[in-house]
């Protein structure tokens, strides 16, 4: 459904939260605006109370030959970035009211802004959703002893049921989830931190080690950058930017920050065969039997919260590309599509889970931070300026972000990425690690910012639609 087909004024959804809120990547009307930026809170630091995190940081000591000194600043460094391009992106959404990636053809035009709409409908609602639900689910298992399939479609199922209803029911779910997976994930740590030997690794990864972690942990916390605004565009217009901006980094910033510190520590005093093997099983194992219940439960219901948002933003990405449903629940329809496509990837990794997740977590920063290069740029040359036309009309056009984009993604990968399958020609023949985010950003910025002035379009009248205040 098309922001300017869609009926903007009848929704009648305002606060429900076991409504299917409607529509699809309209402009939220002003009377349909609700929501406190404080929510902001817990709907950023839920989603990252999971294992996912907690692997990350495993990462830094294990795979990437760091002492725990070094993994904690590049964990601090490569969070904090991720965290403040949260922050801005979030605080425009209430003045914009349109989803993330609608928001972006102001810097890709219409058209151009399939490429980056699709690789996030690909890389969030089946990627990140198969690598959280098949977490959940083992976590799931372990607890239960149920079969992994079973506990998969469990999993599945509650996600994609929470998706479904939509916007108001995911800020809930993150509401009341969160104190209880806060509080277990807080008490797990204390735990791992009170037994960790934090003398243990001899830091043999060097600069290469530290560049590859920060990197990994850039990717995770930007990793949520292109849904911001999708949870920000119900609140009134007038909302103040600087606390929509804080509580969405702070809620990302530390929820991050403490689980990656834990995986960092765990290694010391897990054991290598079985973290080798099934990395929950070794993280969980070391704690006392209670506590070990309670964090797999919360391993469950941490990835529910990760891809409720997952499936939500992902269904909203792939109808940024003009999808065609005729349904008054669109967006719904596509999350419920997600979902079983997301449910059959996960089941294909089931086995060797964390094998590939290393090379995921670097392609997501790669592609991220080239996008974030052109989005903030646009920001930047744009200030001051109104530009919802641009946001609504079909024939807008600005080249200048498809190509810094693909310039800026491509060209960073080629020379700097590091990962298993590929590694670029400079990367090859030097022990710089994965600079392939920071020079991305840098290339595609530069480019667009060269670029604008002759490719991009003049902003079109903002259709009637549109309220002026907004």
């Amino acid at each position: 459904m098309s922001i300017v087909d869609a009926p903007l004024a009848d929704r009648d959804y305002g606060e429900k939260v076991t409504a299917v809120e409607p529509g699809g990547v309209e402009f939220i009307p002003l009377s349909e605006r609700h929501g406190n930026p404080i929510q902001l809170l817990w709907t950023w630091s839920s989603p990252n109370f999971e294992f996912a995190t907690v692997f990350v940081g495993i990462l830094g000591t294990w795979a990437f030959g760091l002492t725990f000194g070094q993994a904690t600043l590049a964990i601090v460094l490569g969070t904090a970035l991720g965290c403040i391009t949260h922050a801005i992106l979030s605080a425009e959404g209430p003045s914009v009211g349109l989803p993330q990636m609608v928001a972006g053809r102001s810097a890709f035009g219409f058209v151009g802004n399939f490429l980056p709409s699709a690789v996030n409908a690909v890389a969030g609602g089946i990627g990140w959703f198969a690598v959280n639900s098949v977490s959940g689910a083992l976590a799931l298992a372990a607890l239960t002893d149920l079969p992994n399939l079973l506990c998969l479609l469990i999993i599945v199922v509650v996600q994609v049921a929470v998706a479904f209803l939509g916007h108001n029911l995911v800020h809930a779910w993150e509401r009341y989830a969160f104190p209880v997976l806060g509080l277990i994930f807080l008490i797990a740590s204390v735990i791992i931190f009170s037994k960790a030997d934090f003398g243990a690794s001899t830091g043999g990864g060097g600069f290469a080690g530290f560049t590859l972690m920060t990197s990994a942990c850039f990717g995770y916390a930007a990793g949520w950058n292109p849904y911001a605004a999708d949870y920000t565009r119900y609140f009134a217009p007038d909302t103040s930017k600087l606390k929509t901006g804080l509580y969405a980094a702070l809620g990302v910033f530390v929820s991050c920050v403490l689980l990656l510190l834990a995986g960092a520590a765990a290694v010391s005093v897990m054991d290598p065969d079985v973290l080798a093997a099934n990395p929950t099983a070794a993280f969980t194992e070391v704690l006392p039997t209670a506590m070990e219940k309670l964090t797999l439960l919360a391993i469950a219901i941490g990835a529910v919260s990760a891809n409720a948002i997952n499936i939500y933003s992902g269904a909203i990405s792939l109808m940024a590309l003009e999808i065609k449903i005729p349904s008054h629940i669109a967006r719904a329809v596509v999350a419920l599509v997600f979902g079983v496509v997301g449910f059959f990837v996960a089941w294909s990794g089931l086995h060797d889970a964390g094998a590939k997740y290393e090379d995921f977590l670097l392609i997501i920063a790669y592609w991220i931070a080239a996008w974030l290069g052109v989005v903030l740029t646009d920001l930047y040359l744009r200030r001051g300026t109104r530009i919802e036309g641009a946001l609504v009309t079909r024939g807008y056009t600005n080249w200048a972000g498809p190509i810094a984009f693909v310039v800026g993604a491509v060209g960073s990968v080629v020379l700097f990425s590091n990962q298993e399958k590929f590694v670029g020609a400079i990367a090859k023949h030097s022990s710089v690690g994965d600079l392939t985010p920071l020079v991305g950003f840098v290339i595609a910025a530069a480019l667009y910012a060269v670029l604008f002035k002759p490719l991009a379009g003049t902003v079109p009248a903002a259709p009637a639609e549109i309220p002026s205040e907004a």
